[in-house]
């Protein structure tokens, strides 16, 4: 049992090179679904709405995913783009080589979204994008590379930047692996997702985080047990 009055530091599984490259597609396509029952991005697209209310039908926006993963936001983005009439350039990127391998697999081929691999510590996105979005990562960081991670964004995005990721909450901890279960999530999701409960946030931990990095943000909380931490220029 883990103690959610802090964040733990326990390592996730998924995250280890000992992880096959079948099972890694396996719960990345189970991650999707996750964030499809939990509506995980639905926060997103509302701060992306937000973010682009001045601009008319047609106008050109440019969108980048950081640590894209199966890539499932970059394509609920690009069907988001399509109904506002925006002309939407896409890029994700993730330092997983073979998490773009499973997105580009996974996205239909009309679909224009571009998948790297890379660190994104050491990626200056050449021309800067307008946006750039995250989602579930945060957690997979120590405090010290979020407040560099923060940097990173408030200095690369022209227009503006949104995180998403969980609340560590008692619910959600014990609630998680019933739902996994419930589902047929593969074994290492239902394990994972639990730690990365616990190496979630609370409201307190984003208000430090930020005032370490001396940057202004709005810090909303989302239904189902979610932040979402959004800057606008």
């Amino acid at each position: 049992m883990s103690d959610l009055s802090i964040r733990s530091n326990a390592p996730e599984e998924m995250d280890q090179q000992t992880t096959s490259r079948e099972t890694y597609a396996r719960c990345l396509r189970d991650l999707a679904q996750v964030n499809r029952v939990t509506m995980t991005h639905r926060s997103t697209l509302q701060f992306l709405n937000r973010a682009t209310r001045d601009l008319p039908p047609g106008a050109k926006i440019s969108i980048l995913d950081v640590a894209c993963g199966h890539g499932d936001l970059l394509r609920a983005i690009y069907r988001w783009a399509d109904k506002r009439g925006l002309a939407a350039t896409l890029e994700g990127i993730d330092l997983n080589p073979r998490s773009a391998e499973v997105a580009i697999a996974a996205t239909p081929p009309d679909m224009a979204i571009g998948y790297r691999t890379g660190d994104v510590f050491t990626y200056t996105p050449s021309p800067p994008p307008d946006l750039i979005v995250t989602s579930q990562f945060t957690h997979h960081l120590t405090d010290a590379e979020i407040i560099t991670l923060l940097h990173w964004l408030d200095r690369h995005a022209t227009r503006g930047w949104f995180i998403a990721d969980l609340h560590r909450h008692a619910i959600a901890y014990y609630g998680f692996p019933v739902l996994a279960r419930i589902a047929f999530w593969h074994r290492i999701v239902r394990q994972d997702g639990q730690i990365s409960i616990a190496r979630s946030f609370s409201r307190a931990d984003w208000q430090g985080l930020l005032a370490q990095a001396g940057i202004q943000a709005n810090i909303r909380w989302n239904f189902p047990f979610r932040y979402g931490i959004s800057r606008l220029k």
